[in-house]
């Protein structure tokens, strides 16, 4: 099984060398090439194994599945490209939220999905989010989900929640890593902690959260209720988030991500209507 990525930026890298540090895939059997070569020989050089091919054309010619990791303005070019060289047995698969499986679908004549992968997976961790096209064979459903559960949670979803559930899933560590350097700061601020204490003791404190909840000691509203003892000092600084209006943020943060979302769709269906319109 021949396993080929197209596009070596962050996200295709995670997935790279957590596949590889698993021992999920062996090197010999990825094929990986990035519009600047350089930084697919990077991981050649780290891996050995890995062959680099000078063209996404080489990929879809030789690899039964194809991810795509490129940004979502990049994919329609990339497909008028590569679609010539797809055939009906191949797996397509997207790692990008705004296109979805049945625009996919739509244009290559093979089983198509999408995987959308987090940061967190590098530590074969977090969840992974699936979708699959109609026509998807069940061999390759049942393929991807594997490759997935290898480093992730995999949780497959419709597409109408693909927005918020990328938001929670990938956007979300970006957006909680803001949140803490921004407990940090505070700290720092407001008191005579230094910014090297306050960063080691906020870090161990969500690695320790995250193993409570891993190890399904507490649920996040029974680790609230355990630390915020009534009249405590706990409670005195809930009060304080409380009366930021937090969720107001929050949903402002998701309208934000939303919109822009809506704005991706948009300009990926002008791209394929333009080309359908030229088709036809």
């Amino acid at each position: 099984m021949k396993i080929g990525v197209i596009g070596t930026g962050n996200m295709g890298t995670i997935l790279i060398e957590a596949w590889l540090e698993t021992k999920t895939l062996e090197p010999a059997n990825l094929l990986i090439t990035n519009r600047t070569l350089s930084k697919a020989l990077a991981l050649q050089e780290k891996y050995a194994c890995i062959e680099v091919t000078e063209t996404a054309v080489d990929i879809a010619k030789r690899a039964d599945v194809i991810f795509i990791c490129v940004k979502p303005l990049q994919i329609h070019n990339l497909l008028q490209v590569i679609k010539p060289y797809i055939n009906k047995d191949q797996l397509l698969v997207s790692i990008t939220s705004p296109l979805s499986v049945a625009q996919l679908e739509h244009e290559v004549p093979c089983s198509c999905a999408r995987f959308i992968p987090s940061i967190t997976n590098r530590a074969c961790s977090g969840v992974s989010l699936l979708s699959y096209s109609k026509a998807c064979l069940p061999k390759w459903r049942s393929y991807l989900h594997e490759l997935a559960r290898k480093i992730s949670t995999p949780v497959v979803i419709n597409n109408d929640i693909t927005r918020v559930s990328s938001d929670i899933v990938s956007c979300g560590p970006a957006f909680f890593s803001f949140f803490a350097q921004s407990f940090i700061d505070a700290a720092c601020q407001s008191t005579e902690i230094d910014r090297k204490t306050a960063t080691i003791l906020t870090e161990k404190m969500l690695i320790g959260l995250g193993d409570l909840l891993s190890k399904g000691i507490y649920t996040l509203p029974a680790l609230q209720e355990k630390v915020s003892v009534k009249g405590g000092i706990t409670g005195e600084g809930i009060k304080v988030l409380e009366a930021a209006k937090l969720h107001e943020v929050l949903g402002q943060l998701f309208k934000a991500t939303h919109e822009k979302f809506d704005e991706d769709i948009e300009e990926i269906e002008k791209q394929f209507r333009y080309d359908y319109n030229i088709r036809n």
